[in-house]
Parts: C-alpha cells; structure tokens; sequence
C-alpha cells in the first residue's frame, strides 16, 4: 500500500465556511473591544477580546493533509503533527459520499479548515471524522471503530487498501468477486 495519500481538496463548502469564520472572528473580537464596558478588568476585557482570535488559530493546527494506514493504524497527518486511530483489524472500506448526511457533532471542529472529531449520524452511529471534501468519503469500520475520511483518490485508497488486505494467492479471484472500490470483507 502506498506510504502517504493525500487529503481531497478542500470542498466549496468547506472553503466557504472557513473565509466565513475567518473574516467573522476577527471582526467580533474588534467588535467586542469597542464595546466592552471599560469599568471590566483589564484581564477579563483581554480575555473576551482575544477568545475569538484564539479559536480561529486554535484551528489551524488540525488540517488534514493525508492519509497512511500501517498495522491497523490510521495516521492522520496535520499541519504539525500526526493522529493516530487505531483500527484493529480493517473489516470494510466504504465509497460513500452521504456518509456524513445528516450529522451531528458530538465533540471537535465542524468545518473551519477541516470537519474533525466526534460525529453521529442514523446510518453510521458514532463515528470520527477527517474529512476535506464529504463527496469523496470513505469509511472505515474496524474492530469497535468507524472512521470517515476522504482522499483525494477514493477509488484509488480502497483499491489499494483491498490489495494489501486480501492473501496473494486469492486476490486476483477477490477483485473479480467484490466491486472494487466498493468495499472490503474479511
């Protein structure tokens, strides 16, 4: 399996909900300095100040640039670092571009420069996200855990992912059984 697959670019979606809170934030911090009642301790008057500026760079660091699965580790990298999802053993890989449709976040970031955390939805239950692009979507269901994700080659990953999952000896017969970029059983 190839080292490194590289995050989808960036959705419209994403893209506009990113330049939105990006122009938003800064524009509430300046609006709260001009309104914050001088007789606030200098302390508390920084603190709201600053809170709205302080999220917007406390987002920048989580990223998603790509993607590597290695032991039944999925690596995530970011911007300065990586995170690491342990899968267990990879029971299904999954094309799906409404798996994150009708979502709701339980704990992370809901697209401001990436959709990363806790999500819940009826089809997939409770799942974790790294996702650029939801129209190139694929989940991943290992042992106790479902992880979306979204390369910018969906195809590509799953195919890939197939390969390094099936024996040698039934691989070629596997691919003709099983849609390939479909999914994975094992």
């Amino acid at each position: 399996m190839n080292p490194h697959y590289p995050a989808a670019p960036w959705s419209g979606f994403l893209k506009g909900i990113s330049i939105v809170v990006t122009l938003l934030l800064p524009g509430v911090s300046l609006l709260v300095a001009v309104t914050v009642p001088a007789h606030l301790p200098p302390v508390l008057r920084t603190l709201t100040v600053a809170l709205p500026l302080v999220i917007l760079l406390a987002a920048v660091p989580f990223v998603v640039r790509d993607y590597a699965l290695r032991d039944g580790t999925l690596q995530v990298r970011r911007l300065f670092w990586t995170t690491s999802v342990a899968l267990g053993k990879l029971r299904e890989a999954t094309i799906d571009p409404q798996a994150g449709a009708g979502s709701i976040r339980l704990f992370g970031n809901g697209g401001l420069f990436s959709f990363s955390g806790w999500f819940r939805n009826a089809k997939l239950g409770r799942y974790r996200a790294f996702v650029t692009d939801w129209q190139r979507a694929v989940v991943l269901r290992g042992a106790g855990i479902t992880v979306v994700l979204s390369p910018a080659d969906p195809t590509g990953f799953v195919r890939d992912l197939q390969a390094a999952l099936a024996p040698p000896a039934r691989a070629e017969a596997r691919s003709k059984t099983l849609p390939r970029w479909r999914q994975i059983r094992r």
